[in-house]
């Protein structure tokens, strides 16, 4: 399939080549825009913002939603074929998070029928008498999403869903490797009556074109999935007065109590750390057990990553599949192998199978200097140290520059709402694993993982503005 995005009145500046993650076939193309075309797709955002008499109104919000709901599951196994073709998800996961995705419109909806202003009290002191104070929500302007490979599917609905319920204009840009799933999704909105100018996808593999459609004064709200490095220089570069929200990853710490119910929580440990190879933000890579148990961990953890069929993403039996880049693979296999020269035990994997695929991996107390210990793997990796007092486990989680989610497994509640108190993260699970989420909950990177709030209906209340009009009459 071939998708062209085509900027009114601007050239396009070349065409970007999307290709299967498992085999390289070309999948599909996509044109890529200059300086030019961020200037039309901007003015496009901001004259339709600045024309109030065309604001969509709620009514039509939702419909158009509802619609594009409805066409997502009309188109269901369509979709799902896109995201695993050029994101290489296995197509069991891909499914999951398609119905995610289509649950999230519908969150969208909600969001429109049930947030609302409120009244100020007034007339509590003579300085407030004789007034009516109320509040209501307004968008609050052009909206341009930055996203990311790994759901390219449900990302696009958590940045692009909220900006049309809130009433914003978006440009959405998806990652380089996966621009196909949001192109489709795009022209389902557009197809449910959504006008071409209120959601505007564009492609660029030049990183100062992306920079000069973040950094416009024009743009209100900047939402960005994806690294660090580039989500928080892309923050330095925002106009005055741009709101914004980052998510990034980290290295996601489970802290397994001796008391810990291990058949319950094994299994989903190691579906935590080799769901989509390991290529999520909250993916469980450092798992801090009791001394008493940790070989057991490791090693019944080593049995699950065996068990995992690694391979085609387009096949209904593989559970694990590639990396989204050959240049990932080598690099998660100089890391295990750095970790191994230093005296870490591998007691599963520890291998590449291919170009694209690396073999789900345990390692067992790897040096706390090594790069499996203090950086974001993003692959099919799970370490696991010893420790013998639970301060110590707290002490080694907190140890590193992010803060995200982490979970705790232990049958004591002194120790799990202990371990609660002191571990530093935005969300702290308790008998469950750190890629746990619910889309309308709050999902926030902490310190380098990122800035904001995630979750649709903190995303949506981001994309507005508290609007209030004070009433003073005699006769109030």
């Amino acid at each position: 399939m071939d998708f062209t995005i085509k900027v009114p009145d601007a050239k396009a500046k070349g065409k970007l080549e999307v290709t299967s993650p498992f085999d390289g076939r070309l999948l599909g193309t996509v044109e890529t825009i200059d300086a030019a075309g961020v200037e039309r797709a901007l003015s496009n955002a901001a004259a339709v913002f600045q024309d109030r008499a065309a604001w969509l109104p709620a009514d039509k919000r939702i419909s158009i939603l509802d619609r594009t709901a409805e066409l997502m599951q009309e188109r269901f196994e369509s979709l799902v074929t896109v995201a695993v073709s050029e994101g290489g998800k296995p197509v069991m996961d891909t499914r999951v998070e398609l119905v995610r995705a289509i649950d999230g419109i519908k969150n969208c909806i909600e969001c429109i029928r049930t947030e609302s202003g409120k009244e100020i009290p007034m007339g509590l002191n003579s300085a407030s008498m004789n007034r009516l104070a109320f509040t209501r929500r307004e968008p609050v302007g052009v909206v341009v999403a930055v996203s990311a490979f790994n759901h390219p599917l449900n990302l696009i609905v958590h940045q692009v869903g909220p900006a049309i319920a809130s009433g914003c204009p978006v440009i959405i840009k998806p990652a380089e490797d996966t621009p196909l799933s949001a192109f489709t999704l795009v022209e389902l909105f557009r197809e449910a009556g959504l006008p071409e100018a209120w959601c505007q996808p564009v492609a660029t593999q030049d990183l100062s074109v992306a920079e000069k459609l973040v950094s416009d004064r024009r743009v209100a709200f900047f939402s960005f999935i994806g690294s660090a490095k580039v989500g928080w220089m892309l923050r330095s570069r925002l106009a005055a007065g741009t709101r914004c929200a980052l998510e990034h990853g980290g290295a996601a710490p489970v802290i397994v109590a001796e008391d810990a119910d291990l058949d319950d929580m094994l299994p989903m440990l190691a579906k935590g750390g080799f769901y989509h190879a390991g290529q999520v933000c909250v993916s469980v890579q450092r798992v801090y057990a009791h001394r008493s148990i940790a070989r057991e961990v490791a090693e019944r953890l080593a049995v699950l990553a065996e068990k995992n069929k690694t391979g085609d993403p387009a096949k209904e039996e593989t559970e694990v599949g590639p990396l989204i880049r050959p240049r990932e693979v080598a690099r998660i296999e100089t890391w295990v192998n750095e970790a191994l020269a230093s005296g870490s035990e591998c007691l599963a994997g520890g291998e590449r199978l291919s170009e694209v695929l690396y073999k789900p991996t345990i390692l067992l107390n790897p040096p706390p200097k090594s790069n499996v210990s203090q950086k974001e793997i993003f692959g099919p990796v799970i370490c696991v140290y010893e420790y013998d007092a639970i301060d110590a486990a707290i002490k080694e989680a907190n140890s590193l520059p992010y803060a995200f989610q982490v979970a705790v497994a232990t049958k004591n509640i002194d120790i799990a709402m202990h371990a609660y108190t002191h571990l530093n993260a935005s969300t702290v699970l308790i008998n469950d694993h750190t890629a746990f989420r619910v889309d309308w909950m709050p999902f926030s990177g902490l310190r380098e993982s990122g800035y904001g709030v995630g979750g649709i209906p903190y995303t949506y209340r981001d994309m507005q503005v508290v609007k209030m009009a004070v009433i003073r009459s005699k006769f109030l």
